[in-house]
């Protein structure tokens, strides 16, 4: 079965910089659709970032209280997707989530940052960020 793991998250002063990343394993072949999400205490899942099925080159789109901020990268030879956090703010903390769906039949599914939009999670990598 797919499996996706976080890796990444700790703690730091405001306006400082994290890298997380997002390894999967388990599939043989087809396209992605992948994304990061997160959830603060006592808050819904908000979606971060999403690269659609052609992968990092179609580009990224971004949720608005990240942008400017957060940018996604890739290591194709690891089957790593990162997410570099910059200029990170208290609001940034929470449990962070990277999420994928597979295909197979070649065609293109757009970027997403709906929840629903994905079959596999990994189990989340925490985030604090202090004043």
């Amino acid at each position: 079965q797919v499996q996706l793991m976080e890796t990444g998250g700790g703690s730091v002063q405001s306006g400082g910089s994290l890298r997380l990343s997002c390894t999967a394993s388990g599939y043989t072949s087809g396209s992605y659709r992948m994304a990061w999400f997160r959830q603060g205490s006592g808050t819904g899942r908000e979606g971060v970032a999403s690269i659609d099925s052609r992968g990092l080159s179609g580009g990224a789109i971004y949720g608005g209280s990240v942008k400017g901020r957060f940018t996604v990268s890739q290591d194709n030879a690891e089957s790593t997707l990162y997410l570099q956090m910059s200029s990170l703010k208290p609001d940034d903390t929470g449990v962070y989530y990277c999420a994928a769906s597979y295909f197979f039949d070649g065609y293109y599914y757009p970027k997403s940052l709906e929840i629903s939009d994905y079959r596999y999670w990994g189990q989340g990598t925490q985030v604090t960020v202090s004043s």
